[in-house]
């Protein structure tokens, strides 16, 4: 079956997302609280002393990484990170404005911050998936998309400071939480929704789930149930 989506444009001058000036709005936010959390994060590791360049690499991985992924998969022209000069940018400021207040940041602050990172995951879920629709994929490959999409970063991150990901360890409602969100957005267009109403229903699911699961502390459990427990890191 020949797709009739119109292939996104690539160019600066035509970074085409599926609602507008909002869907924009979001996925520049994502990426600044990607590259924040990121820095925190790595400022915060009691493994190793990063340094600057330690640092930012890091935030910049954590915001960008799984957009990047996605885009060298569909292999419509250079990732959007590196076509639009805002996306890097963005990322830049959320890695130096964390590394900045890495040592002072209060409680309230923290849950504001994985407030906004629990409705980027909802948000990257369906715009990966979004992406892929446009560019001819079909369901499966476009929900694999969306969960790359919102994950892949923190994967990148985790590897490249020594780490199992923690998406593959027994832990928090994140990977999951992504994958329902896109899982969502998909069954609405399936059943031909409007865009954005299967935006919005896919967006929140992911953020909703993802809220659900830091308020009442739902956790997956370890397939292998023999041997000593070991602690997470």
């Amino acid at each position: 079956m020949t797709a009739t989506c119109e292939p996104l444009q690539w160019t600066r001058s035509k970074v085409n997302l599926p609602i507008d000036k909002l869907f924009s709005l979001i996925d520049f936010l994502g990426v600044f609280v990607g590259a924040f959390g990121g820095a925190l994060a790595a400022v915060r590791d009691t493994r190793y002393k990063y340094d600057l360049v330690g640092v930012t690499g890091l935030a910049l991985t954590s915001a960008l990484g799984g957009g990047i992924t996605r885009d060298l998969i569909l292999q419509k022209g250079p990732p959007l990170a590196f076509a639009d000069a805002r996306y890097l940018i963005t990322a830049l400021a959320g890695a130096l404005i964390g590394m900045l207040f890495a040592q002072r940041i209060g409680k309230n602050t923290e849950r504001a911050v994985i407030f906004i990172d629990a409705a980027a995951l909802g948000l990257f879920s369906v715009s990966g998936s979004t992406r892929a629709l446009n560019n001819g994929m079909t369901i499966l490959p476009a929900f694999l998309l969306g969960v790359t999409t919102s994950v892949g970063g923190g994967c990148i991150r985790d590897v490249l400071s020594g780490r199992t990901p923690k998406i593959f360890e027994r832990g928090e409602l994140y990977a999951i939480a992504a994958a329902f969100g896109a899982a969502m957005f998909l069954l609405c267009d399936a059943l031909k929704l409007p865009r954005e109403v299967s935006t919005i229903v896919g967006s929140l699911c992911g953020f909703g789930l993802r809220l659900l699961a830091l308020r009442y502390h739902w956790q997956t459990r370890s397939i292998r149930t023999d041997g000593p427990e070991i602690p997470k890191r």
